[in-house]
């Protein structure tokens, strides 16, 4: 199973506040590295 597709199910299944908070913030942080390599290929190409 991807880290993504583990993240979401942890966030489907999770009711701790603080938890969910921390899951949305590792999240976002694989967004916005996923952008950067993205931003990247265009440059080269």
């Amino acid at each position: 199973m991807s880290i993504d597709r583990f993240i979401i199910k942890k966030l489907d299944n999770c009711h701790e506040e603080h938890t969910r908070h921390n899951l949305v913030q590792l999240f976002k942080l694989r967004i916005q590295k996923a952008e950067k390599e993205e931003g990247r290929k265009h440059r080269i190409s």
